[in-house]
């Protein structure tokens, strides 16, 4: 198995419901997200990738366009905007298009991070 990882990072802002209001989430505040796609495959393409780096560009696009520099309360309105949840919806935004994607990884802080990666079956 061959696999491959790609950073990438935006800021933006956001509030979680759902927790006390002492709670500091409760709170309208931001992050430095990085966001870590992860691919792999049983064989190397003819140019010996996983897949060229360059074809990555999409995520960067979709975040630079989307979610930088946003409330992300307002994107991903009715769901909590959650590292989880964030990774979720990369996940889903991508697979279509990169089959070779089995992961995405989302850090709010350089010592947390969430992944979402589907069950095995």
């Amino acid at each position: 198995m061959y696999k491959i990882s790609k950073e990438f990072a935006f800021s933006a802002a956001h509030s979680l419901f759902g927790l006390s209001d002492d709670h500091p989430c409760s709170r309208l505040h931001g992050h430095n997200y990085v966001v870590t796609v992860h691919l792999c495959a049983e064989e190397l393409n003819h140019q010996g990738f996983v897949r060229d780096y360059n074809e990555l560009k999409i995520v960067k696009e979709y975040i630079d366009n989307k979610l930088d520099h946003r409330n992300l309360n307002d994107i991903m309105a009715p769901l909590n905007s959650s590292a989880e949840n964030i990774a979720k919806m990369l996940y889903d935004e991508f697979k279509p298009q990169l089959p070779e994607l089995y992961a995405v990884e989302v850090s709010e802080t350089p010592k947390t991070s969430a992944i979402y990666e589907p069950k095995c079956k």
